[in-house]
């Protein structure tokens, strides 16, 4: 898939500490794309998960405070149809290649050439895909909250997306749709863009294109966690990754556990 060029001016901001608190934002091929940029230092692009928020995901459970204190620059997006960014209605919006090329547009947007991405579930789907078709864009790859279903499956079901259409929270019977439709409410997401990407973003990468992302990667999946697949099966099929269990964490609650949180900043020092 070909890459778009942003249509905002690539240059960044002379003083980007004057913007701190205040919502960035940029034009990818129509779609705003809004984003926070903190810190100095090398760059680490986080890319949140499905029905989250660049501040939930990363901001709340301290990774912004945990990166910009060991000297890195921390930059997140909002993904297209989350957030403050723009929400889309066709699913077809919402492949992962599509919603690569974002942050791949952001990237050029700031002037950086290649950075260190983490991606969190859909997130980590979504940075796989990057290092897919932009490897020279990516130094080096943390997948969190996702392990062998970027292979052999897209992890939470496509039946997600009826919970966040129903009429109400109390006309969803399934239990793992209850989760995701009480988290959309909580984040005040729009739920019908988030039902439009749940279906539109179920690709997965072939062993062949595992086999391709030579750089490092880390693997990181809760021991509770029953939607990621295995980290340590999908870390031996990269040439270059390792696997990482967070102990006795499910797939929400691994995000901001010290353990994970330590051995990224040891896996990217």
């Amino acid at each position: 898939m070909n890459a778009v060029a942003p249509d905002a001016p690539t240059k960044p901001p002379s003083k980007r500490s004057d913007l701190i608190g205040f919502m960035n934002s940029f034009r990818n091929d129509g779609v705003d794309i809004a984003y926070l940029d903190e810190g100095e230092g090398e760059p680490v692009v986080l890319i949140h998960g499905f029905a989250s928020t660049k501040d939930v995901n990363w901001r709340y459970p301290g990774w912004i405070t945990t990166l910009t204190g060991a000297g890195r620059r921390a930059i997140a997006l909002d993904n297209r149809g989350h957030g403050a960014s723009s929400k889309l209605y066709d699913p077809a919006a919402y492949h992962s290649a599509i919603m690569a090329e974002d942050v791949q547009a952001l990237l050029d947007h700031l002037a950086i050439a290649d950075a260190d991405v983490m991606g969190y579930s859909m997130g980590a789907r979504i940075a796989a895909f990057l290092a897919h078709a932009q490897p020279a864009r990516v130094r080096s790859i943390v997948l969190g909250g996702l392990g062998i279903r970027l292979v052999d499956g897209v992890g939470l079901p496509e039946s997600i997306a009826d919970a966040l259409e129903a009429p109400s929270l109390a006309a969803v019977n399934d239990p793992q749709g209850r989760v995701f439709r009480a988290f959309a409410e909580q984040t005040k997401s729009d739920l019908k863009a988030l039902a439009a990407c749940i279906r539109g973003s179920r690709q997965t990468l072939s062993v062949q294109d595992c086999a391709g992302l030579t750089m490092p990667v880390m693997v990181a999946v809760g021991g509770k966690d029953d939607v990621a697949g295995s980290a340590q099966a999908l870390a031996a099929l990269l040439p270059r990754g390792q696997a990482l269990d967070i102990p006795g964490r499910d797939h929400m609650l691994a995000v901001g556990d010290r353990v994970f949180k330590q051995a990224v900043l040891d896996f990217l020092a």
